[in-house]
């Protein structure tokens, strides 16, 4: 949302972050169809730093290779982001499995149980 003096409510890296979530997300779904080892894997979010020389990427994927199929993939994905912004520099990229998914489970498995335990 912009301000009225024309300036973003929220930080750049915010905007960055998404817009490199977003090229990366569609670009997945276009190498989907050369490789298909990246069917079922999600972007969930990227951390860029703030002078934009690195660049997290955190997914969440059924496949255990989900991280080496990203790596295989990191400079045809970097050339992606590279191509559509106007960025002063392209961020090297690096690829986690999102903690918040498996937090999450580990969440729900305990309501589960103490469930089950309540039956």
């Amino acid at each position: 949302m912009a301000h009225p003096s024309g300036h973003h409510t929220y930080p750049r890296s915010a905007r960055v972050n998404q817009i490199v979530r977003e090229i990366i997300s569609d670009e997945l779904v276009r190498l989907s169809d050369i490789d298909e080892r990246i069917g079922l894997l999600t972007v969930t979010g990227v951390e860029t730093s703030p002078d934009l020389r690195q660049g997290v990427v955190f997914f969440d994927s059924l496949s255990s290779e989900a991280r080496a199929v990203l790596e295989e993939h990191r400079r045809q994905l970097q050339g992606a982001v590279n191509a559509q912004t106007r960025l002063k520099r392209t961020p090297i990229l690096t690829f986690r499995a999102d903690p918040a998914i498996a937090q999450g489970q580990a969440v729900e498995e305990i309501l589960r149980r103490h469930r089950d335990d309540d039956d």
